[in-house]
């Protein structure tokens, strides 16, 4: 029987969605769609087809500042995600700053209000399920705007070497990873290789969370979270799994041999880049860029005013949880 929660979701999205499911919206380059959207549509959450190819539906932005964090570069308007990926960061901070002894979270970007390709930067980030967190602590007091543009990370390695500082890393910081991974949504967490093999090489005991480290190019001075795909995402596609071992063997040595940072060769012929389209992304993408959005930001920020419910951190569902807010639903 289906349960009130999931019928009234599933007529929001019906709503939200209205007109032919084979409606196109006009094809053009996707960065440039996307990237000009402000607001996320309203509707049920769900994030549609793979962390670097998709878009997503029912964002809800993380409150700029919080008792544990503080959102950096906000004239990026990349503080949205899935209200499980907002829910998680805000647990993070609070569990770390209270257990860790982690000051609080300067977070970076997550998503852009819909999701897909951005104007600039990554190639992932694009269904709600990433987000970067300097491994910079935060402050005791709070960044003004202009802070929040200028302020530089810290770079955790060792001049121009591909190896952490040891005067730079401390075991707060591994602390910090070690809670971040231990989160079971949580699939994969990319460092800086010299963070990974650091890692490799200090911690003690219990080793199984540095499975989901993952080493990868730059992340120097960040680290980039990613989450599973959630329930109610049933077009969203999942990444291969990391396997069992804590990943301190052969393939960490790969990165420290010359293989991975080697320059192409130039090409023979000059190559136009590749644009990416919208009609590239998945059919629903199109449908979600023209789907009509709410009055304001306060109505699809996590906690703000309480218009959008916050996600109980230990409940689970058959669909799409009970806890999960959907933007624009009256508490």
């Amino acid at each position: 029987m289906i349960s009130k929660t999931l019928a009234r979701l599933a007529l929001g999205f019906l709503i939200t969605f209205a007109g032919p499911l084979n409606a196109i919206a006009e094809d053009g380059p996707a960065k440039q769609l996307f990237g000009s959207q402000s607001l996320p549509s309203l509707g049920a959450p769900q994030s549609t087809g793979f962390y670097a190819k998709g878009c997503l539906a029912g964002g809800v932005a993380l409150p700029v500042d919080g008792s544990a964090w503080q959102v950096m570069r906000l004239s990026r308007n990349r503080n949205w995600g899935h209200p499980r990926m907002i829910a998680l960061l805000e647990r993070l901070a609070r569990d770390a700053s209270a257990k860790d002894g982690w000051p609080g979270l300067l977070v970076g970007d997550i998503s852009q209000p819909r999701g897909g390709p951005m104007l600039t930067g990554h190639a992932s980030h694009q269904v709600g399920l990433d987000a970067d967190i300097w491994l910079t602590p935060m402050p005791k007091r709070r960044f003004t705007n202009q802070e929040r543009e200028t302020v530089e990370a810290r770079s955790m390695l060792k001049g121009d070497t591909l190896f952490v500082d040891p005067d730079k890393w401390s075991a707060n910081r591994t602390a910090l990873l070690k809670r971040a991974a231990g989160y079971p949504e949580v699939e994969r967490i990319f460092v800086h290789p010299g963070i990974k093999k650091k890692l490799c090489d200090s911690v003690q005991g219990d080793r199984s969370w540095l499975n989901k480290v993952r080493p990868y190019w730059g992340h120097y001075y960040h680290f980039h979270v990613r989450i599973k795909c959630q329930p109610g995402s049933p077009q969203c596609k999942a990444q291969e799994p990391t396997g069992t071992d804590d990943g301190c063997g052969k393939p960490l040595a790969w990165w420290f041999t010359d293989e991975p940072w080697k320059k192409a060769p130039p090409p023979k012929k000059p190559v136009k880049p590749k644009v990416m389209m919208l009609s590239d992304l998945p059919k629903l993408c199109a449908q979600i860029l023209r789907a009509p959005g709410p009055q304001s930001v306060e109505e699809v920020t996590l906690g703000v005013g309480a218009k959008v419910r916050q996600p109980s951190a230990d409940a689970e569902g058959e669909d799409i949880p009970e806890d999960v807010p959907v933007p624009g639903q009256k508490p």
